[in-house]
């Protein structure tokens, strides 16, 4: 049984009546879980896989699509944005996204915090996760989390069209943009993945950097001399004497979708004498395919190497979250509208901080800890 969602592309909407309650109950669930762990708790909480996807499943969402990141985040962005909690979001769902910038320099100018900063890292996780780490996905949703104090937190997502699946990454506070940078990943793990900002690839990084410093004109050739491989002959001058997975190598880069030369984006590198990997990655007109052509004359030409490792996420499973008020889809059983009413109520109360209920939340909760759903009950929506 597997035990992650598997965020397969869905279609469809959330029906007015479940909407309203989801927006409810999202939240009451932020007013108590600020109340009880602050912005940068709830921050750290949203960054958390297991934590999203229980909220997700807690509010009737289906369990494992790809609205369960479009449709909570949207949630809780606005019922950030209609309560003073210290924390807001930017961004969203395809047009939403590139409005994030804007969004954040109007979070920042109401908590008094330079934009620029976060500005510039709305943008480098974005390449991060389009052109440092390649998988198949394309990303389509960008939610940018910021908390009075300077936290932030990112959930974006990306989706494969041919494979009909979406996958999810969650940032928190990085320190590094270029060294294993993820809070966590979600989605299935590929047999390898183009990944050139893992641990492994500080090499692979120094190398391109150096790289890059040549003419792109020289690049280009060493280029050409590897498709010349590719296409089952050698040509008359080549660099050295090469292994018979050479070709395999190349196949394995083609998998991944074209590799073509911005010869623009090397240019700017050369004239901004480019010096660490972030400035790198940010260079106007870098995207996936230059990267891809650039990693292939490396590991070919310099025999350097990047990471192949998917660094997806095996998180423990939050189906159990389901069973709150039930899914949209039916999954474990369709929702249930009085059960739900009654516990919206319930938190109501709980968010006027009555102690006695507030006892019973925790009793409930230990008692709850180890239960286990019926396997035979978690099924594809």
């Amino acid at each position: 049984m597997r035990n992650v969602a598997d965020l397969p592309l869905h279609g469809g909407h959330v029906p007015h009546w479940l909407a309203q309650r989801m927006r409810k109950l999202t939240r009451l669930v932020l007013l108590l879980a600020v109340d009880e762990y602050g912005t940068k708790g709830l921050l750290e909480r949203l960054s958390d896989p297991i934590w999203f996807q229980a909220l997700n499943n807690v509010i009737g969402m289906d369990w494992d699509s790809s609205g369960s990141t479009t449709v909570t985040a949207g949630m809780i962005k606005d019922a950030l944005w209609r309560e003073e909690l210290g924390v807001k979001a930017a961004g969203g769902k395809g047009k939403k996204s590139r409005a994030t910038p804007e969004e954040l320099r109007r979070i920042a100018g109401l908590y008094d915090l330079d934009p620029e900063p976060y500005v510039r890292t709305s943008r480098l996780v974005a390449k991060v996760d389009t052109v440092a780490l390649q998988t198949g996905y394309q990303l389509y949703h960008h939610v940018f989390f910021l908390d009075e104090e300077g936290n932030w937190a990112v959930i974006q997502q990306g989706m494969n069209e041919r494979e009909r699946m979406a996958r999810r990454f969650h940032w928190f506070d990085a320190e590094t943009f270029t060294l294993d940078p993820h809070k966590a990943i979600a989605g299935l793990q590929r047999e390898f993945a183009l990944n050139t900002v893992s641990k492994e690839a500080k090499e692979f990084q120094r190398t391109l950097l150096d790289v890059v410093q040549e003419k792109p004109t020289k690049i280009e050739r060493e280029l050409e001399s590897l498709r010349a491989i590719a296409k089952g002959y050698r040509p008359l001058v080549y660099y050295k004497p090469r292994e018979p997975w050479e070709k395999d190598v190349i196949e394995r880069y083609e998998s991944l979708g074209r590799f073509e030369l911005n010869k623009r984006a090397l240019e700017f590198a050369r004239e901004l004498s480019v010096s660490n990997y972030e400035e790198f990655l940010l260079l106007k007109g870098l995207g996936p395919s230059t990267l891809r052509a650039l990693s292939l004359v490396l590991e070919l030409v310099y025999d350097v190497h990047p990471s192949w490792k998917d660094p997806v996420t095996h998180p423990p499973d939050p189906f159990k979250f389901s069973y709150a008020v039930g899914g949209k889809d039916g999954v474990p059983f369709p929702i249930d509208k009085p059960a739900y009413d009654e516990l919206i109520s319930f938190l109501e109360e709980l968010v006027s901080k009555h102690p006695q209920e507030k006892a019973l939340v925790r009793n409930v909760t230990k008692i709850t800890k180890n239960w286990k759903f019926p396997e035979g009950e978690k099924r594809p929506t």
